[in-house]
This record gives C-alpha cells, structure tokens and sequence, in this order.
C-alpha cells in the first residue's frame, strides 16, 4: 500500500505511472452479471439473505467445483461471505483459541495474518524456497510443529508466487497435517486462473479441509466483496452462527447478480479473460529473463511473477523506489509477504493490459541500462 500511496502521489503530479504492484484483474463484471444486477435491484432483492446466503448460488458454487475442480461439494457445506477476507475471518474464529500457533509459508500474503491474530491466535511463518515453488513442505511441517501449533494456511495458487502446489505435494502436507490433528485452511482464491495443467481442488484429495474463494479474482468483481468457504458438515452450524452475529449476510445484491457469473455464456468470457493472463504471463517470463529479473519459480496461476534482483546490485526496496521514481513503474518488495526473501524479491502483477505491460518492460530495460 505504501508503494501504491507514492505511485498515486506521483500520477497527482502529472506522470504517468504504470502499476504493477496493486492485485485487481483490469476486467469487470461482465454485462450479463450487471444486467442481473440491475433486475435484482429493481425487484427488491435487496434485503437480508440467510446468514449461509441464498440457497441458489450455494448450489451454483457447488456445482461449479464438481464440473470444473473435481470435487464433490454438498450446497449444504457452502457458506457465503463478504469477500474472501469474510471467509478468513469466520474461519479463524471458528478454528483458533487465543494463543494457537497457525503455520504460514513464508512468502505469503500478509493480509492473511491478521485474520489469525483477530481470532487471537499467532501466525509462524516458515521460511521456504524456489526449488519447492515457495510453498510449505511435510518437512517443514515436522520441524516448525509446536505444542501450541493448531493448523496451517496454505494457497495454491499463492499470492505473492503464483504457484501451485503440485498435487502430490499437497497430498503429503495434509497428511502430515492431519497426523498431528491439525487443520488446513486452503486458500483457492486463483485456483480458476490456471495457465498450464487443469487443476483440481484439495477437496479431492480430503474432503475436511475448508476452502476458502472469492468472486473477486477469476470472476473479476472485487469491490463486489462476495466470497465463499467450504467447510465440513460438522463445522457449519458454528459458522452460521458466527456469519449471523459478524456480518448479517454478505451483500444481498451482489449474491443474486453472482449466480450470472455460472451460466454458459458468461463462462466463456472468463474463459477468454483467463487466457488473455495467460498471454501476459507468457509475454513477461521471457521478457524478464532477457532483462536479468530471474524467476526462481515460473508462476502457473493468479495473475504474480516474483522475481530475484539480487544480481542487479540493489536490494528489493532500492529496486522498488528507483523504478517507481526513475521510470514509472510501480511494483511490490519483498518484504511485504515475509523475511525469508525480503531484500531480494520483487512481486510484480500483470494485472493490466498487454500494451502498459509492453511499456511497462520497456522503461525497465531504459532503467536498467542506465543503473
């Protein structure tokens, strides 16, 4: 945020800054979603809904994971949220005491630390490496597991990485989890941007971990703040209970507009979107490579490259500052998503159109030239 503060403060003055820091897709809800929209408001639809949302578009969420992520998901485990920060937060206060121990790999997004210390709990944060995709491992699981360690948070595809945990991999952690009693929270928030294998939700591999999602990043309405979480049976009660006391209902407009985003039509438009990331992506790689910005791990989801510029002979935040100042364009330093790779990491987002990005790489090489 600090980075998007000066990038602002320098676009008030008149430069032209493109920014490759903030995690927001360029695309909006399709029209077919407003067009929902505006039939909802002008029937009324705006009141309270049940606390868990309104039965149609739990099934529609359901659904969607059986036909596209392989998992066979009861409507009635689905529960709908403010966003997925609504989901994080019913989950860490269904699953955390004051004091708990929750494990976190290190990078991580950092937004999701707090939600454990809201539940009162403590996040540790494992360091972790680009030979094992910046994601946990059973072995860090056997070295970081305290007396006070209740669970993990995991995501997959990550932010700040954008890689996925290969599916043997996750196999292992959760059983590694589960042997300690532990639970996984699994972020799937960018499981719907996928740019190589097809991918499968963790709900194939144990149907007891709670899922959090979001319409958010593949659907495309942040602001929207619809989200969901896919919890066990037993759990649901408890979460119903605390989704009535913290938030009522997620905003009621909003769910019935969203049950739009599931029809054939409208898929196909995210289809296409999907694959326009997948361009940029393919685009950057390369690009960044010829420019010096390894990428340790090539990302395979979500819309983030996260580059090592410890060859450049500047740290990350020095990177940051000059390239923002220098040639307008704004990126994140590592330090935001943890301190394993802090001073040397850059998360740069390709959330923007194809010709800023072309742009985008050629003020680098200007500025690299020029270092």
């Amino acid at each position: 945020m600090e980075v998007l503060k000066q990038a602002q403060a320098l676009a008030a003055q008149g430069r032209d800054i493109i920014s490759l820091g903030i995690g927001e897709p360029d695309f909006t809800a399709p029209a077919r979603v407003l067009e929902t929209l505006n039939r909802a408001a002008d029937a009324g639809l705006s009141g309270y809904t049940a606390p868990a949302g309104i039965p149609a578009l739990r099934e529609a969420i359901a659904h969607y994971y059986g036909t596209h992520f392989g998992a066979a998901v009861d409507p009635a485990r689905v529960l709908i949220t403010s966003g997925a920060s609504g989901a994080l937060l019913l989950a860490a206060m269904a699953l955390v005491d004051p004091g708990d121990e929750v494990l976190m790999p290190d990078p991580s997004y950092p937004a999701n630390r707090n939600f454990i210390t809201a539940a009162g709990g403590v996040t540790r944060l494992v360091p972790t490496t680009a030979g094992h995709r910046y994601q946990l491992r059973p072995e860090d699981i056997d070295a970081h597991w305290g007396p006070a360690t209740r669970g993990v948070l995991i995501a997959s595809p990550s932010n700040p990485t954008g890689t996925s945990m290969p599916r043997e991999a996750l196999r292992a952690l959760v059983a590694a989890v589960r042997a300690r009693g532990g639970f996984v929270i699994l972020d799937e928030i960018y499981l719907g941007l996928y740019y190589d294998a097809p991918p499968r939700s963790g709900l194939t591999l144990d149907d007891d971990l709670v899922v959090i999602n979001s319409f958010s990043k593949y659907f495309h309405m942040t602001g929207w703040r619809l989200g969901w979480l896919i919890a066990p049976a037993a759990m649901m009660p408890a979460l119903e209970r605390l989704a009535a006391s913290l938030a009522i209902c997620a905003p009621a407009l909003a769910q019935h507009a969203a049950l739009s985003c599931f029809e054939p039509e409208v898929m196909q438009v995210y289809e296409h979107r999907r694959l326009s990331f997948k361009e940029r992506r393919d685009f950057l790689l390369p690009a960044f490579e010829r420019l010096g910005l390894r990428v340790p791990a090539p990302p395979d989801g979500a819309f983030y490259i996260f580059s090592d510029v410890h060859g450049l002979g500047m740290d990350s935040a020095e990177f940051c500052r000059r390239l923002l100042h220098e040639a307008g364009v704004a990126a994140v330093p590592g330090l935001d998503f943890g301190q394993a790779h802090a001073d040397r990491t850059v998360r740069f987002s390709y959330a923007t159109g194809l010709d800023r990005l072309r742009e985008a790489v050629d003020r680098m090489a200007a500025f690299l030239g020029n270092r």
